[in-house]
Parts: structure tokens; C-alpha cells; sequence
């Protein structure tokens, strides 16, 4: 029960990256055609994500870029030396961006950014192997990003602003693998908390040595996430003074969201522009989790983690074949931060390779549609979480095999005038 809290509170935050565990990075479907490219290639108002600096080299005094996308997941649970097997139920995420940069003058623009990097479902099968650590999550979340630009100089500029960040988190497992009531229902805990919310801030910087060359560098800070308010349903728990007592409790918690750098370069030949992109994350602050629970019944705990920093890297490419379309593609290859032993299947992700494409259609020249779409596929990896806990209190290792998968198409908008 108390590692659940853990579990939970970390799910609650990382929905700001991830869902699911799945790293399928959609902030932008012009970037995320280019492999999700974007700190170096100045072309729309997804710059506010991907480095605002950018934003004042833009030609239009005003671009708003809005979209979205349908995310679909899968992954199989497979352990042949007990026979048992269990697949996710299928489900669909739908992260949406709303991207807007305003040119006060030459030297300066503002933007504003609305986006939820990351929203989806996992549920698996009721009663499966696993249903002691994870039966389902549902989780969402909000960034809402201020940004301002300056120009100080045809070949430099600067960029960045705050970031407010908000989410919600349902989730449910059974206690352990044999805890019932009296009736032989299985024990149950469920979990719900919203409106977990805290600021961070981002900076960029972007040099442009040529026309056709533009290096960018974008960094967004740590934020720590403050659990106060989440509620803990227990429900089917046995009428025992060393059992949790079934109805409510309170829990406080906090954790921090690793902190991102992105350094990458654009250059453009003729129709062509080349993109890449190195991302790093810093997910060594994940040491442990500590839970403090309301109720003296529920004894605080700490849970280890021990993550650590990953990368991910990034190239794009795109293709002007007319006046009215423009093609795009790209590729990433992304770490996992998931060291051996901490496998656990509410975030069952491993090292994935995403391949993407989309394109561009102008409706006028004003007005573009643009559509893209990423596979990405997650190398299918035996592993465990060695970390769980049985029903007397002891630890207990849960592993098996993992296969895993998710697809998003996506539509949006550009808009510019």
C-alpha cells in the first residue's frame, strides 16, 4: 500500500514528460514530423517550446500554431516460468498544443504556449500478475508557458520565461497478491489527486553564423511537484490492527521533474533543411520518493528510484516540393533513465527507437494544415521491479518480459500574417 503512494505520486509528476512511461514526445506536429527537431529550426510559433529564442527571427508579426494528436499504446506482459501473460487494454491519448508569437518590433516578440505533453490511459487486466504493483492509471497534464525573444544582433538572440505546471492522476492495485477480506475480495487501493501544480522556467539562445546555418541551445529547469491533497480509498482490507483501515486517508508528498538541455543545428541547402538535436535528460535527481501519510496507521516510507540521466537523439529533415507542400521525416533514438531492477509495470518502457513523418499543405498563404505521424518501438527487454512489497511487509521481486509499442497520428494548423 505504501509503495503504491510512492508509485503514484511519481506518476503524477512525470505525466508532465511521460505517459504511460512511454516517451512519445508531442509538442508540436511540424517538430515531431522532423524526429521532434525544433531548437534549431526557425519556422513556426512551436518555438515557444523548442527554443524561444527563435521566435523574433520569425518573418510574420503574428503565428499561431495549434494541434493534435491520437495516441495509441500497447504492451505485453510475458513470464514463461510461471505461464502467465497479460496485455494492456487498448486506449487512446489525446495531447493537444496551442502555440502563439506576437513581433512587438524588430528586437523583440512575445509567445504563449498551452500544451499537454503527455495525456493517455494504461490499464491492465483485472487480477493479472502484476495487479499487486498497477491495475490502471489515468492521468493529464497542463503547461502553460509565458515567453518573451530579443535580438541582439542579426546573429544572436535570447529567449525564455516561467512555466506552470498542472496535473491530475487516477490509479488503482490490489494490496498484494493474497490480501483479502473476510468475504476473499481482494484488498484494493485507489488513488486520486489533482491539481498538482508548481513553476519552473526555461532560457534558449539561438546563433545564426549564416543565413542558412542556425545552432540553437534551450534548457528547462527542475520543478518540484508538492502532493498536499491526494486521497487514498481503501477498500476490502481484513479487520486487523497491522492492515490499513478501510475509507480514506491524506498523504503529503514531493518530487522533483528532472531538468531537459537541448543543443542542436538547422541548415538549410536550396529545399532542403537538415535538423539535429541532442537532448538530455537529468533523472539522477531520482533518488527516492518519501511519503508522509495522515493517518499514524499508515507508516511513512521512503521508496529507492535510483534513475539515472539519459539522452535522447534527434534528426529531421524536410523537403519544400512545391509552393503549396512541404515533406518532412525523422528519426530519435531515445535512453531509457531505468536502471536494473527498478522495472515496474506502471511505467513499462525500455530504450525505443521513434520513426516519423507528416507534411505540410498551405490552404493559402496564410493558412496550412499540417499532419504528422511516429511509431515508436520500445526493444523489448526481461526485467524486474525488486522493490515490491508482500503481504507480511517483505520485499518481493516482480519481473518478466516487455513488449511494447505506440503509434500517434496527429493534425494541426499554422496560421500567419
Amino acid at each position: 500500500m505504501r509503495k503504491l503512494l510512492l508509485l503514484v505520486v511519481f506518476i503524477s509528476v512525470a505525466t508532465v514528460t511521460y505517459a504511460g512511461g512511454y516517451r512519445v514526445s508531442i509538442q508540436g506536429q511540424r517538430a515531431l514530423a522532423m524526429g521532434h527537431t525544433g531548437v534549431a529550426v526557425v519556422d513556426n510559433a512551436e518555438l515557444v517550446f523548442f527554443n524561444p529564442a527563435g521566435l523574433v527571427y520569425l518573418e510574420n508579426k503574428l503565428n499561431v500554431s495549434v494541434g493534435v494528436s491520437a495516441v495509441f499504446t500497447d504492451v505485453i506482459y510475458q513470464n514463461e516460468t510461471f505461464g502467465t501473460s497479460s496485455q494492456t487494454d487498448s486506449s487512446v491519448g489525446t495531447p493537444l498544443n496551442l502555440y502563439g508569437s506576437y513581433k512587438v518590433n524588430d528586437w523583440m516578440s512575445v509567445g504563449l504556449g498551452v500544451y499537454t505533453p503527455y495525456g493517455s490511459e494504461v490499464a491492465w487486466p483485472t487480477d493479472w500478475a502484476g495487479s499487486h504493483l498497477v491495475n490502471s492509471i489515468e492521468l493529464a497534464a497542463i503547461y502553460v508557458q509565458p515567453v518573451v525573444s530579443f535580438k541582439l544582433s542579426e546573429f544572436f538572440s535570447i529567449g525564455g520565461g516561467p512555466i506552470y505546471a498542472t496535473g491530475s492522476v487516477k490509479f488503482n492495485r490490489n494490496a498484494s497478491r493474497t490480501t483479502t477480506d473476510i468475504e476473499g475480495n481482494r484488498s484494493n487501493v485507489a488513488i486520486e489527486d489533482s491539481g498538482v501544480s508548481n513553476w519552473g522556467w526555461s532560457i534558449g539562445a539561438m546563433l545564426n553564423p549564416t543565413k542558412d546555418l542556425h545552432i540553437g541551445f534551450n534548457y528547462r529547469s527542475k520543478i518540484l511537484i508538492e502532493s498536499e491533497d491526494g486521497e487514498a480509498t481503501f477498500t476490502n482490507f481484513p479487520d486487523s490492527p497491522a492492515a490499513p483501515a478501510n475509507g480514506t486517508d491524506g498523504f503529503r508528498a514531493e518530487l522533483p521533474l528532472p531538468a531537459e538541455l537541448t543543443l542542436g543545428a538547422s541548415y538549410t541547402y536550396k529545399k532542403w533543411v537538415f535538423a539535429f538535436d541532442f537532448n538530455r535528460q537529468f533523472w539522477d535527481v531520482y533518488e527516492s520518493l518519501d511519503i508522509d501519510f495522515s493517518s499514524p496507521r499508515n507508516t511513512d516510507s521512503n521508496n529507492p528510484r535510483n534513475y539515472k540521466n539519459s539522452t535522447v537523439y534527434r534528426l529531421g529533415l524536410q523537403y519544400q516540393v512545391a509552393d503549396k507542400v512541404t515533406l518532412r521525416a525523422g528519426y530519435y533514438r531515445d535512453e531509457t533513465p531505468v536502471q536494473a531492477g527498478y522495472f515496474a509495470p506502471e511505467t513499462p518502457r525500455n530504450d525505443s527507437d521513434g520513426f516519423t513523418g507528416g507534411l505540410s499543405y498551405a490552404i493559402t498563404s496564410k493558412l496550412a494544415v499540417d499532419a504528422s505521424f511516429i511509431y515508436v518501438r520500445f526493444n523489448e527487454i526481461n526485467a524486474s521491479y525488486n522493490f515490491g512489497t508482500n503481504a507480511t511487509g517483505g520485499t518481493e521481486v516482480f519481473g518478466g518480459t516487455y513488449k511494447s509499442s505506440a503509434f500517434a497520428p496527429g493534425l494541426g494548423l499554422t496560421y500567419k500574417m
